[in-house]
């Protein structure tokens, strides 16, 4: 197992200087010049040449290349357009990103896997229509409408939750109050991923001929599902959930914008309206690294639920 997750830690590396590549010029072919956008269109060229030399956009391409890989790797993420260090505005952004994305994960699993169990188990009855007709309003409904009428139905009608903004961190009753709503409304989401993927995995892997062996040798009904099929039928659902979380990433972004939190979907909106390149590259960069992170940590846990897969 630690051979594995080394070599997967070692594949990871080209993986992630290839996006931090594609980052790097994406930011840098985006229209409009970020001096002028800072310094507005009746801002005088000796003014643009200046802050265009202050932000190192006068050097070559490649040298900022080399700069910018340079610059990560000493931690480093340069200043914003208007002075700050971008390093202490995203960090101060991150918590709020995280706790969303793994409040929405561990909602997804933790309500989609038995409501998937349940359906598969009791195939064609009230509890499968239910599910799938829950999971398919899941698959149907965009995160931030969703966001939306949860605000308006708990904030709004019944006030018992904040309307907007992220909580203080350092206070566990502001913090789950504030993030409740938005987790919730992603949460619901990849539940409805989930309810569906455990399903269909776990119907057939139920019509597998160790299933039936397992049930001629006499072993209870509960035992058949929980030791000898749930486990083989995991191996799917992780990695529906190793590609969701990402999509989740994304979605988080409009979360954000709906429910007015600090994150850093917020950051990334108000550096592309300031035409703040630094910002902007250095939040997708995070998000770059978050999901290299997850679609390792996904490879991971195959190796431990599928004993199959070889470490060497």
């Amino acid at each position: 197992m630690f051979q594995y997750a080394v070599r997967r830690i070692l594949q990871s590396i080209p993986i992630l200087l290839v996006v931090l590549t594609l980052v790097f010029v994406v930011v840098r072919i985006l229209p409009g010049d970020p001096a002028v956008a800072f310094l507005g269109d009746y801002a005088s060229k000796e003014s643009v040449q200046t802050l265009r030399e202050k932000m190192g956009l006068n050097i070559p391409l490649w040298l900022q290349y080399f700069r910018f890989l340079g610059d990560l790797c000493k931690g480093n993420l340069g200043k914003s357009i208007t002075g700050y260090p971008v390093a202490s505005q995203v960090f101060k952004a991150l918590p709020y990103t995280l706790e969303l994305t793994l409040s929405a994960i561990s909602i997804g699993y933790l309500l989609g896997i038995p409501l998937g169990i349940s359906a598969a188990v009791r195939r064609n009855s009230l509890i499968d229509y239910f599910n799938r007709v829950f999971s398919l309003l899941g698959l149907s409904i965009p995160a931030f409408y969703l966001g939306i009428l949860l605000m308006f139905l708990f904030s709004i009608k019944f006030k018992l939750f904040p309307v907007v903004g992220g909580g203080d961190l350092s206070s566990l009753t502001s913090n789950l109050r504030h993030l409740f709503l938005p987790a919730l409304s992603l949460g619901l989401i990849m539940t409805a991923y989930v309810t569906r993927m455990t399903r269909s995995s776990l119907l057939n892997i139920l019509r597998e001929d160790y299933v039936r062996t397992a049930r001629s040798k006499g072993i209870t009904e509960r035992v058949v599902l929980f030791k000898h099929a749930l486990r083989n039928a995991l191996i799917p659902i992780v990695a529906l959930g190793g590609v969701y979380a990402i999509v989740l990433i994304g979605s988080s972004v409009m979360t954000e914008i709906v429910f007015s939190r600090p994150g850093l979907g917020s950051l990334m909106v108000g550096a592309i309206k300031q035409r703040d390149y630094t910002t902007l590259q250095s939040v997708m960069v995070i998000y770059s690294v978050i999901v290299v992170i997850l679609n390792l940590l996904t490879d991971l846990v195959y190796g431990f639920i599928d004993p199959r897969i070889q470490y060497k």
